[in-house]
């Protein structure tokens, strides 16, 4: 906590049937389905802002070219992942890209038949001996003893091991013994820092809680006809009152989870709108088009009002982290540099809306590394609507015909494996996110298959 006081474009084209018309034996030419949305298309990759791309270019060491291509191939990367998850079940051990363009997709499985499956969608296969819902479920029972000794647990897809941190010596092999863990299963690690809070409408500007400490906006958000955004929980309590940038009175906190998870919501008054913005490099809007997660290895930027606009990578999903002050569960690890202040402030991948800094270790000047609330569970617990740049709504239905009707709905957040009807179909969710107009089920591919 800081506070202060492409490459494979999903194009599927149906073939079309055979019309028969006119005289018998005329046949009609046949007629091709509409082309629907790669993943790139459908997350606007290439819409990325100049400074997004100025600041890979500066952080990850990237060509112009390499940027572009890199989110491209993050976003089809997370897709063909999302679909092979579904497919190998209980054998998923995880994903990850490689390459200064993430143009190496790998999926790792515990099962040597699925390897072919794999490689026939162009990612490489990792046959390893841990699933990671078996990781995960190691990592649980770690989460429920874990102490200040060994601040932060995750799982490593790369060598399929769960990974502690321990800022003593033997405090990870004590940690395992008290909790019965194999200790094959895991990898130590020996840090000198541990993790803190990142203490102090647009994503990245400051704000101050009760005219005092200071955070960073989220995301902006709406709920209903009010206008506020998304943020850290450590940064304030349900009825904190907040100040803007402009120290000009701003809203108050309307719920706030801190430990457990580090979420939360402020509303603001009738002064302040809510726009499709995050904060970039030389104060200039980065426009934010949805809230797909990306996988580990996708670049991903953080705007902050101590440190501003910085990038870095995606390291894990799903981490543990203990503060001083508690355990929270769920985050994500990532390379991306932060600084007291910063908390609260957005996590950004191309277009997609990652979370909001919750904290971590190092600085600016030295590097570090910092976690992220995911923003999808904010948006879930709290009834929220993302505030979004518009999006080509698709064709609807002609004049005439009836809404394709369902249990889909606009505004709702989907997690990985949910389903929904719509258009008389059953749609399986590949990729969490909050659906949007024009990203119905069969428009998006890449967020939706059909069962």
């Amino acid at each position: 906590m800081l506070k202060r006081h492409a490459r494979a474009a999903c194009t599927a084209l149906a073939a079309a049937g055979l019309l028969l018309a006119g005289t018998a034996g005329a046949v009609a030419d046949p007629v091709p389905a509409p082309a629907v949305p790669s993943a790139a298309a459908t997350l606007r990759t290439s819409d990325a802002s100049p400074e997004l791309l100025a600041a890979m270019q500066r952080d990850l060491g990237l060509t112009p070219t390499q940027a572009k291509a890199r989110l491209a191939h993050e976003a089809e990367a997370g897709a063909t992942a999302a679909r092979l998850r579904d497919r190998l079940g209980a054998a998923f051990a995880g994903a990850w890209v490689d390459g200064a363009d993430a143009a190496v997709l790998t999926v790792a499985t515990t099962r040597a038949a699925d390897t072919a499956a794999i490689r026939a969608t162009g990612a490489r296969a990792k046959l390893v001996t841990r699933s990671l819902a078996d990781l995960d479920g190691a990592k649980a029972a770690l989460d429920r003893a874990a102490g200040p000794a060994t601040p932060v647990r995750y799982v490593d897809p790369r060598s399929n091991t769960l990974v502690v941190e321990e800022t003593e010596a033997g405090a990870a092999a004590r940690l395992l013994s008290v909790t019965g863990t194999d200790a094959a299963l895991v990898t130590v690690i020996r840090t000198a820092e541990a993790p803190r809070p990142l203490y102090d409408l647009r994503g990245g500007d400051a704000y101050y809680m009760n005219g005092s400490g200071r955070c960073s906006v989220g995301f902006p958000v709406t709920k209903g006809t009010v206008n506020g955004f998304a943020t850290a929980g450590h940064c304030g309590r349900a009825g904190t009152t907040t100040t803007g940038f402009n120290r000009v009175a701003q809203g108050s906190f309307q719920a706030s989870v801190f430990p457990g998870n580090d979420m939360a919501w402020v509303a603001a008054n009738t002064s302040w709108v809510s726009t499709p913005y995050v904060k970039g490099g030389g104060g200039a809007n980065v426009q934010v088009a949805g809230s797909v997660l990306q996988p580990v290895g996708a670049s991903v930027c953080r705007s902050g009002s101590t440190t501003g606009w910085h990038c870095g990578t995606i390291q894990q999903h799903n981490t543990s982290v203990t503060y001083p002050e508690g355990t929270i569960s769920g985050v994500t690890r990532t390379t991306v540099c932060a600084e007291p202040g910063d908390s609260g402030g957005s996590y950004i991948s191309g277009s997609q809306a990652q979370g909001v800094t919750s904290g971590g270790s190092g600085n600016c000047s030295s590097g570090g590394t910092t976690f992220f609330q995911p923003l999808n569970p904010i948006l879930s617990a709290y009834g929220l609507t993302l505030k979004v740049t518009g999006s080509d709504p698709g064709p609807g239905p002609g004049p005439g015909e009836p809404e394709p009707g369902g249990t889909w709905k606009a505004g709702t957040v989907y997690a990985a494996g949910a389903t929904v009807t719509y258009g008389g179909s059953t749609y399986r969710c590949l990729q969490g996110h909050q659906a949007q107009a024009g990203w119905e089920p069969p428009n998006v591919p890449a967020l939706w298959q059909r069962v």
